[in-house]
């Protein structure tokens, strides 16, 4: 017949002082990650306000000149399509 030796069940063990500590410095490890990303965070903001506002020009002017420019530089590029096609055609530029 069979017999059964029944091993009895091992139990894990934890130190919990040691649980606890990592998860205190887990957490403070996180705290300094955050306030390091919030004074990164101020340092860029800061010198972004502060270039926006040693601008010779407002922005909205800035944006108004450059749609400008744009629109110009549409028209150009419209009028050299144009004439190189014509020239293509053999037809006289208008």
């Amino acid at each position: 017949m069979r017999q059964n030796h029944h091993q009895p069940h091992r139990r894990i063990e934890i130190d919990t002082r040691l649980v606890t500590i990592g998860a205190v410095l887990t957490a403070a490890g996180a705290v300094v990650a955050c306030t390091g990303m919030a004074i990164g965070a101020f340092a860029v903001f800061t010198a972004g306000r502060r270039v926006i506002h040693d601008m010779d020009m407002p922005t909205a002017q800035q944006a108004a000149a450059k749609w400008l420019q744009a629109k110009e530089a549409s028209r150009a590029g419209i009028r050299a399509w144009q004439s190189a096609s014509d020239a293509q055609n053999g037809s006289l530029a208008r």
